[in-house]
């Protein structure tokens, strides 16, 4: 009898759960591209730009990739992803604090930047990832209001994904999905080297 009570108990909680999400549901009705910032201290930033792209890519949809920031070592991601028709506009320079170049790094950033510019001008692509930009916009290597009127102008259906850490305030009060990842624990902190296939 008591596990029948139970039973009945969850099954009544469940109920009210999916009258709730039913309701939520029922209540999302406009039809948009979205913009996303992905930021935070913690890990994990870009692999869950890089996720949404290959989930994109899955349901057969146009992606372009901007990364800045980035070297010219092995991109795992870049790899599998090319093969699957992802355009990728790569800064190439690597992190700023190995190239000490100011006026170096702004160029290649702005380089990037304008490769960036088409794709969010083009309304084929149905979403787009800028990884690591907000670092190019703290540094100031690339001009926020650009930034802005660049994803304000964008297509209406296409999604803009944009990772790092500390996000400027006037883009998360403009994106429509923010998500800040927390830093609890890190290998490389303990002096274990980032591995193959996990960290890059």
């Amino acid at each position: 009898m008591a596990d029948q009570q139970k039973t009945e108990r969850y099954k009544a909680r469940q109920q009210k759960v999916k009258e709730s999400i039913d309701a939520k549901v029922d209540a999302a009705q406009i039809e948009k591209g979205l913009f996303l910032i992905i930021t935070g201290n913690g890990k994990g930033k870009s692999t869950s730009g890089f996720g949404t792209i290959a989930r994109a890519v899955g349901h057969g949809q146009r992606c372009g990739v901007g990364q800045f920031i980035k070297g010219t070592w092995d991109c795992g991601e870049r790899n599998l992803l090319e093969q699957h028709g992802v355009n990728f506009a790569v800064m190439a320079t690597g992190f700023t604090w190995e190239t000490q170049n100011k006026e170096a790094d702004t160029q290649a950033a702005q380089s990037t930047w304008v490769e960036c510019k088409k794709m969010l001008a083009d309304e084929q692509y149905d979403v787009v990832l800028l990884d690591e930009m907000t670092y190019m916009v703290n540094y100031g290597y690339i001009e926020l209001t650009e930034v802005i009127e660049a994803i304000n102008n964008r297509p209406a259906s296409q999604s803009v994904i944009i990772t790092g850490r500390a996000a400027h305030r006037e883009l998360i009060e403009l994106a429509d999905t923010v998500s800040e990842v927390r830093n609890v624990k890190h290998a490389f902190e303990n002096g274990i080297k980032a591995r193959k296939g996990v960290d890059w």
